[in-house]
């Protein structure tokens, strides 16, 4: 039995096109692997912790070999469960809408949150970067949706730093099976014809994922 795990950027509940998408693909992933669990992990529930001073603090005790101190414990105690939650999943599913050419910063705190040391990543002096969830089987599907921008457009449509940001964090951290699934109408495009594409691909990826 493996473990699917949902995380979802958009706030815009049933009016989100990237949750439509997922959404398919949650449902033809259930019907394709009856006996696999499937968790829904919206990140605008208030479940993810911040990651502010005292959190910094004790992530940086941790970089030192030392423990987490006084009013840290608790703080930690969060994050590390924020990051059991994220890699306790043998397959994972991003709903990603384009904000301001990036990601939403929801999901920049989720990526703060989750890249911890000794969990996610090491460090080697030589070669640099440790991706510590490689080799343990993962795979990542990711919905990518924007309205302006597209592979397509001049760049006064802005820039795609949405997915570039995104795939190099899932490979950094050692996530290299990882399939996109792309909506990109643009503002003269076929709406329909492109959330209609996403849809069909969304549910063909979830047969075999």
């Amino acid at each position: 039995m493996a473990k699917l795990l949902h995380v979802s950027a958009s706030p815009r509940g049933e009016q989100s096109e990237s949750l439509a998408v997922a959404s398919a693909f949650v449902e033809v992933y259930r019907e394709s692997h009856p006996g696999d669990v499937v968790e829904h992990w919206d990140l605008w529930d208030g479940a993810l912790p911040a990651f502010g001073p005292v959190a910094t603090a004790a992530k940086m005790a941790v970089i030192r070999g030392d423990e987490p101190t006084g009013e840290q414990v608790a703080v930690w105690r969060e994050v590390v469960a924020a990051v059991e939650r994220f890699t306790s999943a043998d397959r994972l599913l991003f709903s990603v809408p384009m904000w301001n050419s990036g990601i939403p910063y929801v999901l920049k705190q989720f990526v703060d949150v989750v890249s911890q040391p000794g969990m996610v990543f090491g460090v080697d002096v030589e070669t640099g970067y440790l991706p510590l969830l490689a080799g343990r089987g993962k795979r990542a599907a990711v919905v990518y949706t924007s309205s302006i921008w597209g592979p397509e457009v001049a760049p006064g449509f802005g820039a795609d730093f949405q997915s570039t940001y995104f795939d190099n964090w899932l490979r950094w951290a050692g996530i290299t099976d990882v399939t996109e699934i792309r909506h990109h109408p643009t503002l003269t495009g076929d709406v329909e014809d492109s959330r209609q594409t996403a849809l069909a691909t969304a549910r063909e990826v979830a047969k075999t994922f």
